[in-house]
């Protein structure tokens, strides 16, 4: 099995299968991390770190953000230009985020949060962000109550996202105080394409062997032919949980 830093760094390899197959993330969600830094009225500076081909950058976007887009890996980047040109990107991480001392209202992390030095993470975010802005989280889990959803997730194994959530959730320290939490379900059309896109974006299948990854979409294909929704390029719906967290600076 490959390394957690390997894992985090794999996701450039697979930017197109990224791009089709992972979702975007529900504006009601979003507007909710926010909320608690819009009291002064005014469009909020935000960081989306982490922000891989942009699938929350989008989002932050629709709210009238002012986005600044930030991560590692310069072929995710590359992506995201190719589809929002007028986004800034900057290369960082959270634990080093390139921007001045206090000059950003929000700092947002999509599906990136587990992959962080919730220490070092939290007080770099508590550099950037002025007394009162907020840090928000934010995961599309797919649901299992769904039984053939957890067949699919059992044949693609847990990623470290949702062995996370398993174990008590997403953790920050100081500056921040506890964590608040809001809930929401929701669904998305997929093919069998799709599916097979979303599973090759994952870390667990960017980093398995050769064979490991065959088998692994070979039981997803034996899966998916046995869903009547998906033949002839049908779809089913794929449903989600998406588990959103804020935290505000003091």
């Amino acid at each position: 099995m490959a390394s957690r830093e390997d894992m985090s760094t794999s996701f450039g390899r697979m930017v197109g299968e990224y791009e089709a197959g992972r979702p975007g993330y529900p504006l009601a969600a979003v507007a909710w991390m926010l909320e608690p830094a819009t009291i002064t009225g005014n469009p909020l500076r935000a960081a989306d770190v982490g922000a891989g081909t942009g699938k929350l950058t989008r989002v932050l976007a629709e709210t009238g953000a002012d986005v600044i887009a930030v991560d590692p890996d310069a072929d995710m980047l590359a992506a995201l230009r190719a589809e929002l040109p007028d986004v800034p990107t900057l290369a960082g991480t959270a634990e080093q985020i390139p921007v001045p001392d206090g000059s950003l209202d929000a700092v947002v992390l999509g599906q990136a949060w587990h992959w962080v030095d919730p220490v070092a993470g939290s007080a770099e975010v508590g550099r950037t962000l002025r007394p009162g802005g907020v840090l928000g989280l934010v995961w599309n889990i797919r649901d299992d109550r769904a039984e053939w959803v957890a067949r699919m997730t059992e044949i693609m194994h847990q990623s470290n996202a949702e062995i996370m959530m398993s174990e008590g959730g997403p953790r920050v320290t100081a500056p921040f105080g506890p964590l608040e939490e809001a809930r929401f379900e929701w669904s998305r059309p997929m093919t069998a394409d799709r599916l097979l896109a979303m599973a090759r974006s994952r870390s667990y299948l960017i980093t398995a062997t050769a064979d490991d990854r065959a088998r692994i979409e070979g039981d997803l294909l034996d899966l998916f032919d046995e869903l009547p929704e998906l033949s002839s390029g049908g779809e089913i719906e794929l449903p989600y949980v998406t588990r959103a967290f804020r935290a505000v600076r003091p």
